[in-house]
């Protein structure tokens, strides 16, 4: 086709778009250029504005070069059958890159080619069609192998098994085909055959799952966390990295000694804080300094997509997976001591009662006076050790803090003191210890301020009415609340449904309880009856922390959420920068209208990562104390029960953690019967009761470092299998033993 007057000249975003959805047949870059008569240089153009569009998130790529929006489907495209929907199969594509959109559920029409089952897939053409997605069939696939991460065990009769990573797995799997592994080695396997006979096939060895590191990798591989930084990342991390930071456009703030008070083993530093006493107003004026990473990662650029594909940092004992290139995260963005760095500035005013009344955002350059562990400046406030800095900066932030912790407690957030475990390795990336991180003073000093940072962000930006995306955590729903209300009655707590349920609410209850054997389950059960905390582009207020707008602000280095709310506050307040001289920098360093368009899809993307980091954080820590304790087998241990169902307990070892089963099959001849509303297993003829809370002695029946699961048994029962796992030497080596399947437990709870 020639061009018409329609189609003159290079075409627009919106007429490719157009383009796109309307073509009947796949739409690559030739069709594109076909369609508007483009040649010469002008596909040198269009190739540079397909790109553009698909880094915006306008267009993505199918197999074979064709472009589809964004959001949208291919035209011919492999779909899976996920489900029936009465008599015609629903499907989604089964592949899907459009992070943040939810996967489409398209509607099959099967034609002549035969009924349609779950699992099936197909190859077919797609149209959109009212509101929804139709297929047409063009061909039937063969099924996709499902992949299992574990580890390989020999067997009798030189026969191989394989044992899943996943510790909710009850059986391990025959191995088909072992490849070039070996016994003892961490695999990728795919599973073929029906549901009663499988059998694995390794299709990947990724090496020995007890070297340092690979408690950590199992975790990367089985959650898809990406590991590797692309080049073109790198690249222009090394680019960026020699942007000037001067006080020309900035505000200098190198005079002040400002200090970034941190975990000893800290990776990097997004956030440093100073105070000074007001003589006015009986206040202080503070500054949170924040590391201005939207100066370096610009909208649209190759860093910008890296970093909304993952969208955080991933932190486990041993490594980090970061968001940004190292040449970013622990260099020119981390606020080390003596070095000038860029940073966003936000100046607070405090009252003499605490609360922040005024605040404004510069971007400036910072010089931090020191890097301080949170022990070191709790030990220097408490005239325990010295430090230079304990007047000039030290005592006016703890007195400035004591306002603010003031004004905290009387918003009432809600109070939950979890302590979380610290894993510590030697130098081979072993286990030494499990312990429970302390909590001091200078943690909830720091917290404090981080707090009142994030609400001046929200609240600085609905002044300007910008889009920005919210840190969301919304009350707990009803269904919880009644859930919550039955159990703490078998405590002899009430608890009345009709009442408006304020964060002050739960912290009435914890605070009556005096008993400190009941104390931690009745926490962790106000724990599992709140929400989820989400990212959002609309305000629903911050429960838990009884707040009515909050943002995430201060990490920027490691949360994508706040690099968008950096980005809002430049655009909105005439923060941006002079255009940079350095070759293939982006000129912005806001918000832009592509970016703020896609929020809602953009807070949906980063709040699954970042449930995903959490998980993999949390499977890859009971690994490590599975790989502690593997030298106690046999042993008994000090432990308390964390959850009761009908098969039996939960229990974890005091001061250590780590979760393990107690099988009902166990607990003796009795008959127990299971009451569902104080989650308690009794004893019919015995009346012994186990229930969330107790403490008791039990029998570290087995420790499975791969998969991070525990096995208890009462002392003085049942058999245990010290050879499972060998120990060679210090804790965290070891040799996999014989292979063993987990016994079928018998259900002795109330009848069905």
């Amino acid at each position: 086709m020639s061009k018409s007057a329609k189609h003159e000249g290079m075409p627009s975003r919106q007429q490719i778009l157009a383009f796109i959805q309307e073509s009947s047949e796949p739409a690559g870059k030739r069709e594109i250029a076909r369609e508007f008569g483009l040649r010469g240089n002008e596909k040198i153009a269009l190739k540079a504005l397909l790109k553009d569009m698909t880094d915006e998130g306008l267009v993505d790529m199918a197999p074979g070069r064709a472009f589809h929006k964004m959001g949208g489907i291919p035209k011919v495209t492999v779909l899976k059958i996920v489900g029936i929907d009465g008599n015609q199969p629903v499907a989604v594509p089964e592949r899907w890159e459009a992070e943040g959109i939810p996967i489409p559920k398209i509607r099959v029409i099967e034609g002549k080619r035969g009924a349609l089952g779950i699992g099936d897939r197909v190859l077919a053409r797609t149209e959109e069609r009212g509101n929804g997605w139709v297929a047409h069939v063009m061909k039937k696939l063969a099924k996709g192998s499902e992949q299992i991460l574990g580890v390989v065990e020999g067997g009798e009769n030189g026969r191989f098994f394989l044992k899943s990573v996943d510790k909710k797995a009850r059986f391990d799997t025959q191995i088909g085909d072992i490849g070039e592994a070996k016994a003892g080695d961490l695999v990728l396997a795919e599973l073929t055959g029906n549901a009663q006979r499988k059998s694995a096939r390794v299709t990947q060895v990724l090496g020995d799952p007890f070297a340092p590191k690979s408690f950590s990798l199992i975790a990367i591989h089985k959650f898809g966390i990406p590991f590797e930084m692309p080049d073109n990342a790198e690249r222009e991390a090394a680019t960026v990295s020699k942007l000037p930071v001067t006080a020309d456009h900035r505000e200098d703030l190198r005079h002040l000694p400002i200090i970034a008070i941190d975990p000893r083993d800290a990776r990097d530093f997004d956030d440093a804080i100073w105070a000074a006493p007001n003589a006015d107003t009986g206040g202080f004026d503070a500054i949170v300094a924040i590391a201005d990473v939207s100066y370096y990662v610009r909208p649209g650029s190759a860093l910008d997509h890296e970093a909304a594909k993952r969208g955080n940092s991933v932190y486990f004992p041993d490594l980090v997976v970061p968001m940004l290139p190292h040449a970013l995260s622990s260099d020119k963005c981390s606020l080390r001591a003596g070095e000038d760095r860029a940073v966003i500035a936000c100046h607070l005013s405090i009252s003499k009662m605490g609360q922040v009344t005024s605040w404004r955002f510069t971007r400036a350059v910072a010089k931090i006076a020191a890097n301080i562990p949170y022990p070191d400046a709790q030990a220097a406030i408490d005239g325990k050790m010295e430090n230079p800095l304990l007047e000039t900066a030290l005592k006016p932030l703890w007195a400035c803090w004591r306002l603010l912790a003031r004004a905290r407690h009387k918003r009432g957030p809600l109070e939950l003191n979890l302590p979380e475990k610290r894993i510590t390795l030697d130098d081979q990336g072993r286990v030494t210890g499990v312990a429970e991180r302390e909590q001091l003073e200078a943690h909830r000093l720091v917290e404090d301020f981080m707090i009142a940072a994030n609400v001046a962000a929200a609240k600085a930006l609905e002044a300007k009415k910008s889009s920005l995306i919210y840190r969301a955590h919304e009350p707990p729903s009803r269904e919880k609340l009644v859930a919550l209300k039955d159990y703490l009655k078998t405590f002899d707590i009430e608890f009345a449904l009709g009442q408006v349920v304020k964060p002050e609410t739960f912290n009435a209850i914890l605070e009556k309880i005096i008993d400190e054997e009941i104390r931690p389950q009745i926490m962790e059960a106000v724990l599992r009856s709140q929400t989820q905390a989400y990212y959002g582009p609309t305000n629903v207020g911050h429960f838990g922390l009884s707040l009515g707008s909050y943002a995430h602000f201060t990490s920027p280095i490691r949360r994508y959420a706040d690099l968008i709310v950096h980005r809002a506050l430049v655009s909105s307040y005439g923060l941006e920068m002079p255009k940079p001289k350095l070759k293939d920098v982006e000129p912005t360093t806001g918000l832009t209208e592509a970016a703020t368009a896609k929020l809602a899809a953009t807070s949906e993307a980063i709040s699954r990562t970042e449930r995903r980091a959490m998980e993999a954080e949390r499977e890859t820590t009971d690994r490590y104390i599975a790989a502690f304790l593997s030298a106690q087998v046999g042993q008994i241990i000090q432990a308390r029960i964390t959850g009761v169902q009908n098969f039996g307990f939960f229990a974890t070892v005091e001061g250590i953690g780590g979760d393990g089963l107690v099988p009902v099959s166990t607990l003796g001849k009795d008959y127990f019967h299971y009451d569902e509303a104080s989650q308690t297993l009794i004893g019919e003829k015995t009346r012994q009761e186990y229930r969330p809370g107790m403490r008791l002695e039990l029998r570290l029946a087995e420790a499975n470092p791969v998969s991070g699961a525990l096995r208890f048994e009462l002392p003085e029962g049942g058999s245990f299998a010290p050879d499972r796992f060998k120990h060679k030497g210090k804790a965290g080596n070891f040799d996999v033993g014989k292979r063993g399947r987990p016994k079928n437990i018998r259900h002795q709870g109330k009848k069905r």
